[in-house]
C-alpha cells in the first residue's frame, strides 16, 4: 500500500490548498492508490454572513443554497431575503445548530454554499450534442436531495458516457464536498444543467428531438421493452417520492425495473446506474 502525500500546492477538486493548511484530511481508494481527499475544500466554497452573502451574489457568484437561521429577522436579512429571490437564489429555514455545525464562524444567522462548478446552458449544451452528430443521453434528476447520491449518478453518468445532467434550482442537492468525493471527481467531467423547472427542461428536449423516459413503478412496461437507442433523456426521481406526478404526465415513455425480492425499490443511484447502462447495452 502506496500513499500519495499533499505537495506544498495540493490541488484537488478546482482548488488549491496550502499543505499547512490541510486539516482533518481523509483518504479514498482509486485503484492501487490511495489520494488525499481536502475537506477544507468544504470551507473553501463557502461564505458566511449576511452582508458578505449579499455582496457574493450581486458580483455573479455561483451560489449553490443559502441556510437561513429559523426565526431570523432584523433589516439586514430582509435585505439577503430581496436579494435572493430577486436572483432566484436556492434557500432554506435551518436550526442554528446547523449553522453551527457549518461554520465555527460569527455567522449572523446565513451560510451559503459556492458551487466548485459552473453549470451550463441547457439549450447550448443540447445544440452542440446535436451538431457532433452524436445520439445524445441526457439525464434528468427531480430533486433528488441527497449530495452522496447525486455523486454517485454522477459518477455513473460519467462512467456511461452521458452528454449532460439537468437538474432543477430549488430541491436539488448541492455540489458540495460529498458530490465531489462520491463522484470520485467526475462532477469536473461532465456537463451539468441548472433549469428553473424541470418539465420545462422536457418541452425543450422534446422540442429537440430527444425523447423523455421516467424511471417510475407506475407502469407495466420494463425499461427492457423501451426503445434507448435513439436520442433520448432519463429521468430519475426524488429519493422518497419519485418522479413528480405533472412529470409523468407529460413524459413521452414510462418504464420500470423488475423487481423479485420482498423490497419494493432500489436506492435511486443504483436503480438509475441500472437504466444507464441498459442504454449502454441497446447502444452497443
Amino acid at each position: 500500500m502506496q500513499l500519495l502525500l499533499a505537495t506544498p500546492l495540493q490541488k484537488y477538486g478546482g482548488i488549491i490548498i496550502k499543505k499547512e493548511e490541510l486539516k482533518n484530511e481523509k483518504t479514498i481508494r482509486r485503484g492501487e492508490w490511495f489520494f488525499l481527499y481536502i475537506c477544507a475544500m468544504e470551507k473553501e466554497h463557502q461564505i458566511f454572513g449576511i452582508r458578505a452573502i449579499i455582496e457574493a451574489i450581486q458580483a455573479g457568484s455561483t451560489i449553490d443554497k443559502v441556510y437561513i437561521q429559523k426565526e431570523a429577522s432584523g433589516e439586514l436579512m430582509k435585505d439577503l431575503m430581496k436579494v435572493m429571490k430577486r436572483a432566484n437564489v436556492n434557500f432554506s429555514y435551518v436550526p442554528v445548530e446547523k449553522l453551527n455545525k457549518l461554520t465555527p464562524n460569527n455567522h449572523q444567522g446565513a451560510v451559503a454554499t459556492i458551487s466548485p462548478i459552473s453549470f451550463f446552458d441547457l439549450e447550448a449544451l443540447i445544440e452542440t450534442v446535436l451538431e457532433n452528430g452524436k445520439k445524445p443521453l441526457f439525464l434528468i434528476l427531480d430533486q433528488i436531495s441527497d449530495a452522496r447520491n447525486f455523486g454517485a449518478i454522477i459518477r455513473t453518468a460519467e462512467c456511461t458516457g452521458v452528454n449532460g445532467i439537468i437538474i432543477q434550482k430549488s430541491g436539488s442537492a448541492p455540489v458540495n464536498g460529498d458530490t465531489v468525493k462520491t463522484s470520485a471527481g467526475a462532477v469536473f467531467n461532465i456537463p451539468i444543467c441548472k433549469v428553473e423547472h424541470i418539465k420545462d427542461a422536457i418541452f425543450l428536449l422534446q422540442g429537440s428531438g430527444i425523447k423523455t423516459v421516467a424511471a417510475t413503478e407506475k407502469t407495466d412496461d420494463t425499461i427492457y421493452n423501451v426503445d434507448l437507442k435513439e436520442g433520448v433523456a432519463i429521468i430519475m426521481g426524488s429519493e422518497d417520492r419519485g418522479v413528480n406526478p405533472s412529470v409523468l404526465k407529460i413524459v413521452d415513455e414510462k418504464a420500470k425495473l423488475p423487481m423479485f425480492g420482498t423490497i419494493g425499490s432500489l436506492n435511486v443511484s443504483v436503480a438509475c446506474g441500472a437504466f444507464l447502462y441498459e442504454a449502454v447495452r441497446q447502444r452497443s
